[in-house]
């Protein structure tokens, strides 16, 4: 296999005050191929939005930090640069579609000169052409009347027009990588299926390689090639998509599955995962999952399993796997 374009070592994102630390990433290590999906999955607490955060430089200072590791693109260690190079990074090479676009769009600045912002940055056009390759931007990703979207407010669009426009400004300046967190969250179900019909489009015409993290294990399977698994901000399993979603091997991936609603299976109660996610402040000594697993035994409660790989290229945190 080529060296992968992203490469995450151990890393450990801590959140640190006088009265507690919160290892909100601890210890997580995962590779994104050129071209490829890798999907992060996991519930809400597992640490997904806060391992795309670190890699985009922007952990909230001064109580947030990255403690340990390292996270290399195109070979140099992005932890380890200045804000201003960081800069030259984020937006360019690296792009991120946030959670809720509506808080990460400005509220006071039209469609158009946000997006116009990115390519003057870092593609240093003239306001004009800046312009004319906002509206291109807009008309790529399914907007008819981009000319007259580029004088629209946010607020003036609707949830998934508004998703498409921050695709349209992550995509300005064809990034290798395109970051996604929850790009479909509070969308209806057609417009869910447009924007990952978008994605998709972008990634094969541009070649960019997708982060995809969200919570939808369907997402998951129809768009990744690569799958990472995690619990308690570390990773618990790592592989193909078709090995993970034919032969989930950690009890926690088997219990995500189980969980999923099957339309030709008569159920009268979904399944469900009993407990709750534990504390980033108060993580137990064994494993992480112990305290909600079934198969849990004494030991699982008094050390913490290792990564370790069962077959190949899929690995798994559980000594019981």
């Amino acid at each position: 296999m080529s060296e992968p374009l992203l490469k995450v070592s151990n890393l450990k994102t801590y959140f640190i005050s006088k009265y507690r630390t919160v290892k909100a990433v601890d210890g997580v290590d995962f590779e994104v191929q050129k071209g490829k999906v890798l999907g992060i999955v996991g519930e809400s607490g597992s640490g997904k939005s806060m391992t795309s955060l670190s890699i985009m430089g922007l952990i909230p200072p001064p109580y947030g930090k990255i403690v340990e590791g390292e996270i290399r693109f195109e070979g140099v260690d992005l932890s380890k640069l200045s804000e201003k190079k960081m800069n030259d990074v984020r937006g360019n090479r690296i792009s991120m579609i946030f959670q809720e676009p509506m808080s990460a769009l400005n509220p006071v600045l039209k469609i158009g000169e946000q997006i116009d912002e990115v390519l003057i940055r870092h593609k240093r056009l003239s306001k004009s052409e800046a312009r004319r390759k906002s509206i291109q931007l807009l008309q790529s990703v399914g907007f008819p009347r981009a000319e007259q979207i580029v004088n629209e407010y946010p607020h003036q669009l609707s949830g998934g027009m508004r998703q498409r426009a921050m695709i349209a400004m992550a995509m300005a300046c064809e990034p290798s990588i395109l970051i996604a967190d929850e790009p479909t969250t509070a969308l209806d179900v057609t417009i869910q299926a447009q924007v990952l019909d978008l994605m998709r489009d972008l990634k094969e015409h541009t070649g960019t390689a997708i982060v995809l993290i969200t919570h939808d294990l369907g997402v998951v399977a129809d768009m990744a090639d690569d799958m990472i698994v995690m619990y308690g901000g570390q990773v618990v399993e790592s592989g193909t998509a078709d090995d993970i979603f034919n032969t989930p091997l950690h009890p926690y991936t088997n219990a995500l599955m189980e969980s999923i609603p099957v339309i030709d299976e008569e159920r009268e109660r979904l399944t469900a995962i009993p407990g709750t996610v534990p504390s980033a402040a108060n993580f137990p000594q064994g494993c992480r999952f112990a305290e909600r697993c079934a198969i849990a035994q004494a030991s699982c409660h008094e050390k913490m399993p290792e990564l370790r790989e069962l077959q190949p290229g899929h690995l798994v945190r559980c000594d019981l796997a």
